[in-house]
């Protein structure tokens, strides 16, 4: 069988699946769930076996330590693993609810009743954990899902998949419900984003190299972000020691995720005030600093600023300052070169705060708070599928109810349209 027949053979089979899953009930589900953690429970030392083949293979092939890192399948992440399943099973199920049901002049009640997508793609690099958190997102949402890990991680990922059949199979569902892509060769990509009659909608996370081609090549709905370039703007009327805290803590709680700082924009009337303590602790933490002309004139010793590390997503200890003469300035330049992901004022002018967050088109728009909390756990989904900076169905953190649509539900008694 050739790659083309395998995966048209997985797209079948998870429409069919899919069926099942979208009426099943939220007990079935959640015994499914905590099933799939037990058996990851029981099954460390085979998920440690497969992923050193992996680690072994890894190293061989040249991969760097970061890449390593992510790929390693530590005890606490099978800790954190287990522990997400078992908060997914806890989490509301979205499926079949029913809202804005109104009683009409004609004497029918309409409403709005939520429903899975279908089937999802999930096509993702290196971390086997991922695994885990696409399946028991897709299938609390009750969507059937084809999961297509990095060739990298094709041992891990495989082990991981058996302890989800495992969970599966005790709580009654097709073991089709989540299927993970067992072939390594990249034309699965391919196939995978252009099977409309199979696939509902994919979901791309990894490098922006990955997500710019199911962007330009996918046949179906993608839910994606390309990149997280976010900004804080520091006001002419924020408080100090908010402003660096916020500041410090949005760039360094982490350096390589996509809700970390890469642009500091400062009113021009705080530079005196702010900028060279904001600046002695950026540097004392390791951040290399690339500054505008007006900034530099305060911090000479940094490197200037270029056109290009305006749109820059770093995802390292490097830093972008510059000074603007007012709020509207700090707008037009994040809409012009941020990624509409996340961008924070610190104020403490209510009126321009509002103003910010009414005109910065982001997915994410914050006031005195740090863009590191853009994120699904933290924004109280429980777990997230990826971010979307998209604006059509999903924008934001996705979680179960992003993983969900709506279809209109009209009760009637007998009632004919006169």
């Amino acid at each position: 069988m050739n790659v083309k027949e395998y995966m048209a053979e997985l797209g079948q089979q998870a429409r069919i699946a899919s069926r099942a899953i979208a009426k099943a009930d939220t007990s079935i589900k959640n015994r499914a769930l905590l099933a799939m953690a037990d058996a990851i429970d029981a099954a460390r030392e085979q998920l440690v076996a497969a992923n050193a083949k992996d680690l072994a293979q890894g190293r061989v092939n040249g991969l760097d330590d970061a890449m390593l890192d992510r790929l390693e399948l530590k005890q606490s992440q099978m800790d954190t693993m287990i522990e997400g399943l078992r908060q997914v099973a806890a989490l509301p199920d979205p499926i079949g609810a029913i809202t804005d049901m109104n009683y009409l002049p004609s004497g029918i009640q309409v409403g709005k009743m939520r429903v899975p997508l279908g089937v999802v793609g999930i096509i993702y690099e290196s971390r086997p954990n991922v695994t885990v958190e696409a399946a028991s997102l897709c299938l609390k949402s009750g969507n059937a899902t084809i999961l297509r890990g990095g060739s990298e991680a094709i041992h891990s990922n495989t082990a991981v998949a058996e302890c989800i059949q495992a969970g599966l199979k005790v709580a009654g569902l097709p073991a089709n419900t989540v299927q993970v892509v067992k072939t390594t060769d990249r034309e699965a990509v391919g196939e995978l984003i252009t099977m409309p009659e199979y696939v509902d909608v994919i979901v791309p996370r990894g490098g922006k190299g990955l997500i710019e081609r199911v962007s330009r090549d996918a046949k179906v709905m993608v839910i994606k972000h390309l990149d997280g370039v976010c900004h804080v703007y520091i006001d002419d009327d924020a408080d100090k020691s908010k402003a660096i805290n916020v500041a410090i803590n949005a760039k360094t709680h982490r350096y390589g995720t996509c809700n970390t700082m890469e642009t500091l924009l400062v009113h021009e009337a705080r530079a005196g005030d702010i900028l060279e303590e904001l600046a002695e602790q950026f540097q004392a933490l390791g951040v290399e600093l690339r500054g505008c002309e007006k900034t530099r004139e305060w911090l000479p010793s940094i490197q200037a600023a270029t056109e290009a590390d305006w749109e820059t997503e770093y995802l390292g200890p490097i830093l972008s300052i510059k000074l603007v003469s007012d709020m509207d300035e700090a707008i037009e330049h994040i809409n012009r070169y941020g990624s509409h992901h996340t961008d924070s004022i610190i104020t403490e002018n209510y009126s321009l705060a509002r103003r910010f967050l009414r005109e910065v088109d982001s997915s994410s728009v914050m006031v005195n708070a740090s863009t590191r909390f853009a994120d699904g756990f933290e924004y109280g989904l429980g777990a997230e599928i990826g971010i979307s900076t998209d604006k059509i169905h999903a924008r934001g953190p996705v979680g179960l109810e992003g993983l969900t649509s709506q279809k209109y539900v009209v009760l009637g008694d007998g009632h004919v349209r006169q």
